[in-house]
């Protein structure tokens, strides 16, 4: 494996690291979260916890994630590669399928090669405890030899695969009669399986912080991701918030991504059917403002167990949604297409002696691009194959622009979006172009194509060399 470092940066590094402690990490996933947070919407007060985190972080309003569905855009976050490079790196089993094949090291195992404690419990890749095997209980690891602890609290779920988006009572998603869009059970948060992972994350980081070396812990939470069930305190709650509303809504007229929203589909729409009733639009708007919400409080905790230990003032915390989520935008309940809210997702960074804190960089970043600022930061050797680049520029300073965009895929298709241009193109049709235009259709109304030739190939030819990588 070859390294982009020199000699003379080695010497420095080694002089640095010795001079202080290496940094913490603690690396918080979120799945299938939206942008819908009262830091990057004031208008939506539902997420305090995740908000004091931002205030004294880097929010990124422009963070697109490689692929919009949960395996692939771990496996991307996981190797700083983007998908297309290996045989199955698109779908959700892209980390088990492709981590035998990756030129670099997975992010969590270059920081136990280098010294680290690395801990994950939840949801952190597609497989919750890092097991493959009957009921994700054992077999081979997702990420083979990556984690010195991988753990899934299941509670009364009693094995991983029925926890994650397990239901109230200890029933499996693939075992509640008729599968309900929305639950909301009497009970505190461990009613439902973020409760038990917030618990165990706070223990972890307890033992982690007393311990004598650094730790990367990573902590992943299931929800907003369905079936929207939470406990009915959180529902409760926001029981008379008013949920922001698609600007379009309509399926559109030309080709796109667009897919029937299938996932959604698969569940029973017990609040009546989005498709047809706007009032039944709103319920499920606001059910998945309440898993917010509830994911929100054991953030929260987990945050506050950090600041109560000796790790405080050593530890970068970063926030990452998987991708974004569709809640009625062009007619799709759902992700898996390149619609903007699909792509688009939460990125908060908070890094000890943080500079200009609360401050928002407008900046086109990338999910491949955490893999080098995280390890850059702890002063960790990068893979010369890394397709990111570190975020150090716009923590130091949010007006710092990238300089380039942001790519993603999904099944054939392949999108590129930069500061202004969102372009998705077709690897088996040619024929398909869509193109919007940002600064005035932000819904992604109108594919402007046929009047931007020159946008179109330009964006294009950037595409296929990346490609060539």
């Amino acid at each position: 494996m070859s390294f982009r470092i020199t000699s003379a940066l080695w010497l420095a590094t080694a002089s640095l690291l010795a001079a202080a402690p290496k940094p913490n990490v603690l690396f918080i996933a979120v799945d299938d979260l939206r942008p819908w947070l009262g830091c990057y919407d004031p208008g939506l007060k539902i997420s305090p916890n995740i908000d004091k985190l931002a205030a004294t972080g880097r929010i990124f309003t422009r963070h697109y994630v490689q692929v919009p569905t949960c395996g692939a855009s771990r496996c991307a976050l996981m190797f700083g590669r983007r998908a297309g490079h290996l045989a199955g790196d698109g779908g959700n089993e892209a980390a088990l399928k492709t981590a035998a094949k990756q030129p670099v090291p997975a992010l969590p195992a270059l920081f136990k090669a280098n010294g680290y404690q690395t801990i994950s419990v939840g949801k952190v890749t597609h497989y919750p405890g890092n097991h493959t095997g009957k009921d994700w209980v054992a077999g081979a690891e997702e990420l083979p030899g990556a984690w010195d602890v991988a753990s899934m609290p299941c509670g009364p779920w009693q094995t991983p695969e029925a926890a994650m988006h397990g239901y109230a009572g200890g029933i499996a998603r693939s075992a509640m009669a008729g599968k309900p869009v929305t639950q909301q059970a009497e009970g505190d948060d461990k009613t439902y399986p973020d409760g038990w992972i917030a618990e165990e994350a706070i223990a972890r980081l307890k033992a982690a912080a007393a311990a004598d070396k650094p730790f990367f812990l990573a902590a992943g939470f299931i929800k907003p991701h369905l079936p929207f069930a939470a406990p009915k305190s959180y529902y409760e709650e926001l029981a008379h918030i008013d949920p922001p509303s698609p600007k379009v809504t309509t399926k559109p007229g030309f080709p796109t991504t667009w897919h029937n929203s299938n996932e959604f589909r698969g569940y029973t729409a017990n609040a009546g059917d989005p498709f047809q009733s706007p009032a039944a639009a709103v319920e499920y708007r606001r059910a998945y403002l309440a898993c917010i919400r509830y994911t929100d409080a054991q953030v929260g905790k987990l945050l506050a167990a950090l600041d109560a230990s000796p790790a405080a003032g050593n530890t970068l915390v970063v926030l990452w949604g998987d991708h974004g989520w569709l809640l009625g935008e062009h007619g799709v309940w759902g992700k898996h297409c390149l619609f903007e809210e699909g792509l688009r997702s939460p990125l908060i960074i908070r890094a000890p002696g943080q500079t200009q804190p609360g401050a928002k960089t407008e900046a086109v970043v990338e999910t491949v691009d955490l893999y080098p600022t995280l390890a850059s930061y702890a002063g960790l050797p990068l893979p010369d194959q890394l397709e990111g680049r570190s975020l150090k520029p716009q923590l130091d300073e949010p007006k710092t622009p990238s300089g380039r965009p942001a790519l993603a895929a999904w099944e054939s298709f392949r999108s590129i979006r930069d500061e202004r241009f969102h372009l998705v193109v077709s690897s088996k049709n040619p024929g398909h172009v869509e193109l919007y235009d940002h600064q005035g259709d932000p819904g992604e109304a109108v594919n402007v194509a046929a009047d931007h030739p020159a946008e179109v190939a330009g964006l294009r030819a950037k595409l296929e060399a990346s490609s060539q990588r």
